[in-house]
């Protein structure tokens, strides 16, 4: 063989082992799915099936359990501030005669708890600030799960100390009594109670209740985390998620007479409370999808992705 011939020429390299990574970090439950940008219908359907698997996750259903039992526990302190505010700081009987046939419109008399009742009769109390506040600060305990479970979702890095999250949580729950009063206050100047004008009160109570809603969940998606979110990622979501929100309401008014029967005959005692947190619960999830489907979907068009890409 000769000096010449290629396979003598050739020196013979050995490469080395390239070192084999794994990740071993869990999986996170809060983002099981990348970020995505809208650009097809296609994308539309993806984006909601990755958000029905992140509402099976068994640390949202966690969090939405923690959020629905705050709910209860908040649920009437809540009530009773507003109708004091109206009634007594406000001198508006018109006002808190509104919010208390709502609250007897979800929860009749067959309810098994005279909640209206104990409306009416806290309407009377005398008046305090002291009181107010201590009502107001036993209602914001909804924020603090949420606020967690929106960092999670959002990935801030840490959580708010406990009194930066209750001053929030306080001042998110003064801006909800804000609203709330001010739709009841343009269906009462609107219409006057009683005979017909009082079921055109109840509509009008109704539409205004959606873009009030709209809001509500647009501030705490942008106001809880505690990290910088773009406003233009919210305003879908919290259109979507306000409309889920209507149609649960209303689902819930049309199967209430089937479950109050069949929790009547399991669980006599707690008729009231499972029906609250069951609600609470689904109103909790249908939130939290919505602020995870804001975290990872972007709505653009098929240029920008190609552009992106």
């Amino acid at each position: 063989m000769t000096p010449t011939d290629p396979i003598q020429t050739v020196p013979t390299r050995v490469m080395p082992a390239r070192p084999i990574y794994v990740d071993l970090r869990p999986k996170d439950p809060f983002r099981p799915s990348p970020q995505i940008r809208l650009a097809s219908w296609r994308a539309v359907g993806k984006s909601l099936f990755a958000s029905l698997r992140f509402l099976m996750e068994t640390e949202v259903h966690v969090y939405a359990f923690a959020v629905a039992v705050n709910i209860l526990i908040s649920f009437y302190p809540f009530l009773v501030a507003m109708i004091l505010i109206c009634s007594r700081l406000l001198k508006w009987r018109e006002a808190s005669d509104v919010i208390i046939q709502t609250v007897a419109n979800y929860f009749p008399d067959d309810f098994g708890l005279n909640l209206s009742g104990y409306l009416r009769q806290a309407s009377w109390q005398k008046f305090s600030w002291l009181s107010l506040l201590l009502l107001f600060f036993t209602a914001n305990g909804i924020f603090t799960p949420l606020e967690v479970a929106f960092n999670r979702v959002w990935r801030a890095k840490q959580n708010r100390s406990f009194v930066w999250n209750q001053v929030i949580s306080l001042g998110l729950i003064f801006i909800c009594g804000a609203l709330v009063l001010a739709s009841v206050c343009f269906t009462t100047l609107t219409v006057g109670a009683g005979g017909l004008a009082g079921s055109v009160q109840s509509v009008l109570l109704h539409i205004v209740a959606l873009p009030v809603t709209m809001l509500l969940i647009f501030l705490m998606y942008w106001l809880l985390p505690n990290c910088t979110i773009p406003v233009d990622r919210l305003l879908l979501p919290s259109a979507a998620v306000a409309i889920l929100l209507q149609i649960s309401e209303y689902i819930n008014l049309l199967t209430w007479p089937w479950l109050r029967d069949k929790l009547r005959a399991d669980v006599p005692p707690f008729v009231q409370s499972i029906s609250i947190v069951f609600w609470a619960f689904i109103a909790t999830l249908i939130i939290l999808a919505g602020a995870e489907w804001a975290a990872r979907v972007k709505v653009g068009s098929p240029e920008e992705v190609s552009s992106e890409e």
